[in-house]
């Protein structure tokens, strides 16, 4: 990634309330609770030092590793529809592969990113103000452990919803075709090593990202 893009404004905002938080928690919220000089204020600030570098870290693999890109040779199997809802006929799943920007054909799970300008094989944001932190990150934290356990981006999070109420509508049932069961959607994420969960930066487990096991490859 070149350098303006690696200090363009998001990243930058991602930094700072990092930092913010960082600053809040151990200078502010630990040392008027304990005191940094005790050794429970030494312990909570060396613990939660830990965990904003493990959080930078994560943070700086997202950014400096390239993404990817669907290969030049790949073409998509138009008898292949198990991603797809059994609403849709095959000249719309057929329509749905391709990208106009790109002006080619893309795998299941593959998004156009505007950033990149390219497509992306599977698109992976003290008192009241610290309370307020903490929830907005609780809740992220929360949202993101939904979506590997159901193993889901956020956009076919989005795509789900709309499947489910045409499946509704025709009085069909919907789930999401990725979604084998919860540890082995855990390990398809972050790996089949539980100890390299918490440092999430090996990336050896992943295959090409074009094709992926679905409920009709388990059943």
């Amino acid at each position: 990634m070149k350098l303006k893009n690696f200090l363009s404004l998001p990243i930058f905002s991602v930094f700072f309330v990092m930092g913010f938080v960082y600053y809040i928690t151990v200078f502010i919220l630990i040392e008027d609770w304990v005191g940094l000089q005790t050794s429970a204020g030494s312990l909570n600030s060396m613990i939660f030092t830990t965990l904003v570098c493990l959080c930078v870290l994560s943070f700086l693999v997202g950014v400096l590793t390239d993404p990817g890109r669907v290969p030049s040779s790949y073409i998509p199997d138009v008898e292949d529809t198990s991603f797809a809802s059994d609403q849709e006929p095959k000249k719309n799943v057929l329509q749905s592969k391709y990208c106009d920007k790109c002006a080619a054909y893309k795998p299941p799970r593959t998004h156009h990113c505007r950033v990149c300008k390219r497509c992306i094989l599977r698109m992976l944001a003290c008192g009241l103000m610290m309370l307020a932190l903490s929830v907005t990150l609780g809740t992220l934290l929360g949202w993101h452990i939904y979506l590997i356990t159901h193993n889901m981006t956020t956009i076919e999070y989005y795509e789900g919803i709309r499947a489910a109420w045409l499946a509704k509508k025709s009085g069909l049932s919907y789930r999401h075709p990725f979604d084998i069961s919860v540890y082995k959607n855990i390990t398809l994420v972050l790996g089949p090593n539980t100890l390299r969960w918490f440092c999430p930066t090996s990336m050896s487990h992943l295959k090409d990202g074009v094709s992926f096991p679905t409920l009709r490859d388990s059943s």
